[in-house]
Protein backbone atom coordinates (compact mmCIF):
# COMPACT_ATOMS: atom_id res chain seq x y z
CA UNK A 1 0.00 0.00 0.00
CA UNK A 2 0.99 3.57 -0.61
CA UNK A 3 1.43 6.15 2.11
CA UNK A 4 -1.97 7.75 1.26
CA UNK A 5 -3.71 4.18 1.42
CA UNK A 6 -1.90 3.40 4.78
CA UNK A 7 -3.29 6.99 6.15
CA UNK A 8 -6.79 5.93 5.08
CA UNK A 9 -6.55 2.92 6.70
CA UNK A 10 -5.48 4.27 9.51
CA UNK A 11 -7.77 7.05 9.62
CA UNK A 12 -11.17 4.02 9.42
CA UNK A 13 -9.30 2.01 12.31
CA UNK A 14 -9.53 4.96 14.30
CA UNK A 15 -13.38 5.43 13.75
CA UNK A 16 -13.53 1.61 14.11
CA UNK A 17 -11.50 2.74 17.30
CA UNK A 18 -13.87 5.86 18.70
CA UNK A 19 -17.41 3.28 18.15
CA UNK A 20 -15.83 0.44 20.40
CA UNK A 21 -14.74 2.52 23.18
CA UNK A 22 -18.07 5.34 23.00
CA UNK A 23 -20.37 1.86 23.14
CA UNK A 24 -18.06 0.68 26.23
CA UNK A 25 -18.46 3.99 27.55
CA UNK A 26 -22.33 4.27 27.31
CA UNK A 27 -23.63 0.84 27.94
CA UNK A 28 -23.66 1.42 31.73
CA UNK A 29 -25.44 4.47 31.41
CA UNK A 30 -27.78 3.72 28.58
CA UNK A 31 -28.66 0.48 30.82
CA UNK A 32 -29.32 3.29 33.96
CA UNK A 33 -31.10 5.47 31.75
CA UNK A 34 -33.69 2.55 30.60
CA UNK A 35 -33.03 2.23 26.87
CA UNK A 36 -32.96 -1.54 26.68
CA UNK A 37 -35.11 -2.18 23.83
CA UNK A 38 -36.54 -5.72 24.32
CA UNK A 39 -38.38 -7.09 27.74
CA UNK A 40 -35.79 -10.33 27.69
CA UNK A 41 -32.71 -9.73 25.87
CA UNK A 42 -31.73 -13.77 26.26
CA UNK A 43 -34.41 -14.35 23.69
CA UNK A 44 -32.94 -15.18 20.39
CA UNK A 45 -35.66 -14.68 18.54
CA UNK A 46 -35.12 -11.02 19.16
CA UNK A 47 -32.36 -11.66 16.27
CA UNK A 48 -34.86 -13.48 14.08
CA UNK A 49 -37.07 -10.45 14.16
CA UNK A 50 -34.37 -8.04 13.16
CA UNK A 51 -33.22 -9.92 10.87
CA UNK A 52 -36.57 -9.72 9.84
CA UNK A 53 -36.31 -5.81 9.43
CA UNK A 54 -33.30 -5.88 7.53
CA UNK A 55 -34.87 -7.47 4.53
CA UNK A 56 -37.72 -5.94 4.87
CA UNK A 57 -35.79 -2.38 4.91
CA UNK A 58 -33.37 -3.50 1.99
CA UNK A 59 -36.36 -4.06 -0.09
CA UNK A 60 -38.10 -0.88 0.52
CA UNK A 61 -35.07 0.82 -0.30
CA UNK A 62 -34.22 -0.68 -3.37
CA UNK A 63 -37.84 0.20 -4.61
CA UNK A 64 -37.51 3.62 -3.26
CA UNK A 65 -34.48 4.10 -5.32
CA UNK A 66 -36.29 2.61 -8.23
CA UNK A 67 -38.93 4.90 -7.99
CA UNK A 68 -37.50 7.94 -7.70
CA UNK A 69 -38.00 8.31 -4.22
CA UNK A 70 -34.20 9.07 -2.87
CA UNK A 71 -34.50 11.74 -0.81
CA UNK A 72 -37.46 10.31 1.32
CA UNK A 73 -34.53 7.46 1.84
CA UNK A 74 -32.40 10.60 3.17
CA UNK A 75 -34.99 12.66 4.83
CA UNK A 76 -35.47 8.97 7.11
CA UNK A 77 -31.64 8.56 7.47
CA UNK A 78 -30.96 12.03 8.44
CA UNK A 79 -34.05 11.76 11.37
CA UNK A 80 -32.61 8.52 12.48
CA UNK A 81 -29.21 9.90 12.79
CA UNK A 82 -30.55 12.73 14.52
CA UNK A 83 -32.86 10.30 16.93
CA UNK A 84 -29.32 8.62 17.64
CA UNK A 85 -27.41 11.59 18.52
CA UNK A 86 -30.39 12.52 20.60
CA UNK A 87 -29.86 9.03 22.55
CA UNK A 88 -26.21 9.59 23.19
CA UNK A 89 -26.18 13.33 23.93
CA UNK A 90 -29.09 13.39 26.41
CA UNK A 91 -27.61 10.12 28.30
CA UNK A 92 -24.44 12.53 28.63
CA UNK A 93 -25.73 16.32 29.01
CA UNK A 94 -28.24 17.09 31.74
CA UNK A 95 -29.84 19.14 30.04
CA UNK A 96 -32.65 18.15 27.70
CA UNK A 97 -32.94 21.44 25.59
CA UNK A 98 -28.79 20.92 24.77
CA UNK A 99 -29.30 17.66 24.03
CA UNK A 100 -32.08 18.63 21.94
CA UNK A 101 -29.87 21.12 20.32
CA UNK A 102 -27.36 19.00 19.44
CA UNK A 103 -29.08 16.29 18.06
CA UNK A 104 -30.94 18.22 15.74
CA UNK A 105 -27.79 20.58 14.98
CA UNK A 106 -26.51 16.77 13.37
CA UNK A 107 -29.32 16.38 11.70
CA UNK A 108 -28.91 19.78 10.25
CA UNK A 109 -24.91 19.60 9.05
CA UNK A 110 -25.71 16.03 7.79
CA UNK A 111 -28.98 18.31 5.38
CA UNK A 112 -27.17 21.52 4.94
CA UNK A 113 -23.14 20.49 4.76
CA UNK A 114 -22.96 17.27 4.09
CA UNK A 115 -18.94 16.87 3.68
CA UNK A 116 -17.19 13.68 4.35
CA UNK A 117 -16.16 14.55 8.14
CA UNK A 118 -19.60 15.55 9.11
CA UNK A 119 -20.81 12.75 7.53
CA UNK A 120 -17.80 10.66 9.30
CA UNK A 121 -18.37 12.40 12.88
CA UNK A 122 -22.39 11.85 12.46
CA UNK A 123 -21.73 8.43 11.89
CA UNK A 124 -19.12 8.04 14.43
CA UNK A 125 -21.57 9.38 17.24
CA UNK A 126 -24.24 7.03 15.91
CA UNK A 127 -22.59 3.84 15.77
CA UNK A 128 -21.42 3.80 18.82
CA UNK A 129 -25.46 5.00 20.12
CA UNK A 130 -26.55 1.88 18.02
CA UNK A 131 -23.87 -0.39 19.35
CA UNK A 132 -24.18 0.39 22.77
CA UNK A 133 -28.36 0.02 22.43
CA UNK A 134 -28.31 -2.93 20.94
CA UNK A 135 -25.08 -4.63 23.22
CA UNK A 136 -27.62 -3.93 26.17
CA UNK A 137 -30.84 -5.19 24.31
CA UNK A 138 -28.95 -8.67 22.59
CA UNK A 139 -27.95 -11.06 25.26
CA UNK A 140 -24.81 -13.57 24.62
CA UNK A 141 -27.20 -15.54 22.61
CA UNK A 142 -28.91 -13.46 21.15
CA UNK A 143 -26.14 -11.32 19.39
CA UNK A 144 -23.80 -14.18 18.35
CA UNK A 145 -26.99 -15.46 16.02
CA UNK A 146 -27.43 -12.14 15.11
CA UNK A 147 -23.46 -11.36 13.93
CA UNK A 148 -23.09 -14.91 12.28
CA UNK A 149 -26.44 -14.88 10.32
CA UNK A 150 -25.38 -11.42 9.35
CA UNK A 151 -22.00 -12.33 8.39
CA UNK A 152 -23.61 -14.97 6.25
CA UNK A 153 -26.31 -12.34 4.39
CA UNK A 154 -23.55 -10.38 3.89
CA UNK A 155 -22.02 -12.91 1.80
CA UNK A 156 -24.81 -13.74 -0.50
CA UNK A 157 -25.61 -9.80 -0.93
CA UNK A 158 -22.41 -8.94 -1.60
CA UNK A 159 -20.91 -11.82 -3.94
CA UNK A 160 -24.40 -13.94 -5.39
CA UNK A 161 -26.87 -11.74 -5.23
CA UNK A 162 -25.42 -8.08 -5.32
CA UNK A 163 -28.19 -6.44 -4.46
CA UNK A 164 -25.93 -4.65 -2.19
CA UNK A 165 -24.25 -2.97 -4.49
CA UNK A 166 -27.49 -1.82 -5.88
CA UNK A 167 -28.38 -0.46 -3.21
CA UNK A 168 -24.56 0.70 -2.29
CA UNK A 169 -24.71 2.79 -5.02
CA UNK A 170 -28.06 4.63 -4.65
CA UNK A 171 -27.34 5.24 -1.08
CA UNK A 172 -23.66 7.18 -1.64
CA UNK A 173 -25.42 9.38 -3.68
CA UNK A 174 -27.28 10.73 -1.10
CA UNK A 175 -23.94 11.63 1.04
CA UNK A 176 -25.51 10.42 4.58
CA UNK A 177 -23.91 8.31 7.40
CA UNK A 178 -24.90 5.08 5.64
CA UNK A 179 -21.33 4.76 5.07
CA UNK A 180 -18.36 6.28 6.21
CA UNK A 181 -16.07 8.27 3.87
CA UNK A 182 -12.48 7.74 4.30
CA UNK A 183 -10.23 10.19 2.33
CA UNK A 184 -6.46 9.46 1.36
CA UNK A 185 -5.65 12.84 0.70
CA UNK A 186 -7.08 15.91 2.65
CA UNK A 187 -8.09 18.07 -0.52
CA UNK A 188 -10.62 15.33 -1.12
CA UNK A 189 -14.18 16.46 -0.97
CA UNK A 190 -17.20 14.01 -1.22
CA UNK A 191 -19.33 17.26 -2.54
CA UNK A 192 -17.73 17.25 -5.93
CA UNK A 193 -17.70 13.42 -6.15
CA UNK A 194 -20.09 12.17 -9.17
CA UNK A 195 -21.14 8.49 -7.71
CA UNK A 196 -23.27 8.04 -10.73
CA UNK A 197 -20.28 6.55 -12.63
CA UNK A 198 -18.88 4.61 -10.10
CA UNK A 199 -22.22 1.88 -10.23
CA UNK A 200 -20.41 -0.91 -11.00
CA UNK A 201 -16.83 -0.04 -9.20
CA UNK A 202 -18.77 0.54 -5.83
CA UNK A 203 -18.85 -2.45 -3.30
CA UNK A 204 -21.19 -2.65 -0.06
CA UNK A 205 -21.24 -5.52 1.93
CA UNK A 206 -24.94 -4.51 2.92
CA UNK A 207 -24.23 -4.85 6.48
CA UNK A 208 -27.33 -4.26 7.73
CA UNK A 209 -29.31 -1.84 9.05
CA UNK A 210 -31.75 -1.55 11.84
CA UNK A 211 -34.51 -1.32 9.09
CA UNK A 212 -36.30 1.58 10.96
CA UNK A 213 -36.30 0.53 14.35
CA UNK A 214 -35.79 3.04 17.34
CA UNK A 215 -32.42 2.41 17.84
CA UNK A 216 -32.42 3.97 14.63
CA UNK A 217 -29.27 1.54 13.00
CA UNK A 218 -30.53 2.38 9.61
CA UNK A 219 -27.56 3.07 8.93
CA UNK A 220 -25.68 0.00 8.54
CA UNK A 221 -28.01 -1.02 6.38
CA UNK A 222 -25.89 -0.56 2.92
CA UNK A 223 -22.32 -0.26 2.46
CA UNK A 224 -19.81 -2.52 3.64
CA UNK A 225 -16.26 -2.49 2.36
CA UNK A 226 -17.09 -0.76 -0.74
CA UNK A 227 -14.46 0.79 -2.48
CA UNK A 228 -14.99 3.86 -5.40
CA UNK A 229 -13.22 3.93 -7.87
CA UNK A 230 -12.33 7.60 -6.80
CA UNK A 231 -8.89 8.36 -8.43
CA UNK A 232 -6.53 10.99 -8.57
CA UNK A 233 -4.27 11.92 -11.75
CA UNK A 234 -1.65 9.95 -10.03
CA UNK A 235 -3.89 7.07 -10.31
CA UNK A 236 -4.36 6.16 -6.01
CA UNK A 237 -7.36 6.17 -5.10
CA UNK A 238 -8.47 9.93 -3.66
CA UNK A 239 -10.89 7.99 -0.71
CA UNK A 240 -12.52 4.33 -0.24
CA UNK A 241 -15.83 3.75 1.79
CA UNK A 242 -16.60 1.51 4.78
CA UNK A 243 -20.24 0.66 5.50
CA UNK A 244 -21.28 1.78 9.18
CA UNK A 245 -22.95 -1.58 10.17
CA UNK A 246 -19.50 -2.55 9.31
CA UNK A 247 -18.63 -0.65 12.53
CA UNK A 248 -21.42 -0.93 14.71
CA UNK A 249 -22.22 -4.94 13.94
CA UNK A 250 -18.83 -6.41 15.71
CA UNK A 251 -19.24 -3.59 18.31
CA UNK A 252 -22.52 -5.14 19.17
CA UNK A 253 -20.53 -8.20 20.49
CA UNK A 254 -18.08 -6.00 22.38
CA UNK A 255 -20.93 -4.24 24.29
CA UNK A 256 -23.26 -7.48 24.53
CA UNK A 257 -20.22 -8.91 25.94
CA UNK A 258 -19.07 -6.01 28.51
CA UNK A 259 -22.43 -6.45 29.63
CA UNK A 260 -23.86 -9.66 30.25
CA UNK A 261 -20.84 -11.71 30.10
CA UNK A 262 -20.11 -13.71 33.93
CA UNK A 263 -16.62 -12.50 33.29
CA UNK A 264 -15.11 -9.50 35.92
CA UNK A 265 -14.74 -6.21 35.16
CA UNK A 266 -11.12 -4.89 34.11
CA UNK A 267 -11.62 -2.19 36.41
CA UNK A 268 -10.67 0.54 34.12
CA UNK A 269 -12.12 3.38 35.21
CA UNK A 270 -13.18 5.42 32.24
CA UNK A 271 -14.73 2.05 30.92
CA UNK A 272 -16.21 0.03 33.99
CA UNK A 273 -18.01 -2.43 31.83
CA UNK A 274 -15.30 -3.37 30.37
CA UNK A 275 -13.72 -7.26 30.85
CA UNK A 276 -11.54 -9.01 28.94
CA UNK A 277 -14.14 -11.20 26.60
CA UNK A 278 -15.13 -7.77 25.69
CA UNK A 279 -11.47 -6.58 25.00
CA UNK A 280 -10.80 -9.60 22.99
CA UNK A 281 -13.31 -9.11 21.00
CA UNK A 282 -12.00 -5.79 20.06
CA UNK A 283 -9.04 -7.31 19.01
CA UNK A 284 -10.69 -10.31 16.96
CA UNK A 285 -12.46 -7.09 15.50
CA UNK A 286 -9.52 -5.55 14.33
CA UNK A 287 -8.04 -8.93 13.12
CA UNK A 288 -10.91 -9.08 10.72
CA UNK A 289 -10.49 -5.20 9.96
CA UNK A 290 -6.83 -5.89 8.91
CA UNK A 291 -7.75 -8.49 6.64
CA UNK A 292 -10.76 -6.31 5.54
CA UNK A 293 -7.97 -3.40 4.21
CA UNK A 294 -5.89 -5.83 2.58
CA UNK A 295 -8.80 -6.70 0.05
CA UNK A 296 -10.10 -4.06 -0.01
CA UNK A 297 -6.95 -2.14 -1.08
CA UNK A 298 -7.09 -4.25 -3.87
CA UNK A 299 -9.78 -2.46 -5.50
CA UNK A 300 -12.34 -4.84 -5.17
CA UNK A 301 -16.18 -4.82 -3.50
CA UNK A 302 -16.23 -6.97 -0.24
CA UNK A 303 -18.54 -8.30 2.50
CA UNK A 304 -16.96 -7.03 5.69
CA UNK A 305 -19.17 -8.65 8.39
CA UNK A 306 -17.85 -12.48 7.58
CA UNK A 307 -14.14 -10.91 8.44
CA UNK A 308 -15.57 -8.33 11.12
CA UNK A 309 -18.43 -10.46 12.90
CA UNK A 310 -16.17 -13.82 12.51
CA UNK A 311 -13.23 -11.96 14.09
CA UNK A 312 -15.59 -9.89 17.13
CA UNK A 313 -17.27 -13.50 17.92
CA UNK A 314 -13.75 -15.41 17.81
CA UNK A 315 -12.02 -12.89 20.06
CA UNK A 316 -15.07 -12.85 22.95
CA UNK A 317 -14.94 -16.75 22.92
CA UNK A 318 -11.39 -16.69 23.49
CA UNK A 319 -11.46 -13.99 25.97
CA UNK A 320 -14.29 -16.00 27.54
CA UNK A 321 -12.24 -19.05 27.74
CA UNK A 322 -9.54 -17.33 29.12
CA UNK A 323 -11.38 -15.37 31.78
CA UNK A 324 -12.70 -18.93 32.63
CA UNK A 325 -16.39 -18.35 32.11
CA UNK A 326 -17.46 -21.59 31.11
CA UNK A 327 -18.23 -22.28 27.18
CA UNK A 328 -21.94 -22.92 27.85
CA UNK A 329 -22.65 -19.80 29.76
CA UNK A 330 -20.35 -17.74 26.63
CA UNK A 331 -22.23 -18.83 24.64
CA UNK A 332 -25.27 -17.77 26.14
CA UNK A 333 -26.49 -21.40 26.31
CA UNK A 334 -26.70 -22.21 29.93
CA UNK A 335 -30.74 -21.06 30.51
CA UNK A 336 -31.31 -23.98 28.01
CA UNK A 337 -29.44 -26.91 29.66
Amino acid sequence: MSRRAYRGVALAALIFLVVQVGALALVPTFFEQGYQTVEDPTDPTNSLLYIGAIIVMTAFMLAAFKYDLDQLIRLVIVFTSGLLAWYVFAALIPSALVAVGLSAAVALALLVYPEWYVIDAAGTLMGAGAAALFGISFGLLPAIVLLSVLAVYDAISVYKTKHMLDLAEGVMDLRIPVVLVIPTTLSYSILGDDFASDANDVGDGGNATDGGESTGAVDSEVADAETADNESDSGERDAFFIGLGDAVMPTVMVASGAFFSEAPSLGLGALPALNLPALLAMVGTFAGFSGLMWAVMKGRAHAGLPLLNGGAIGGYLVGSVVAGVPLVSALGLAPYL
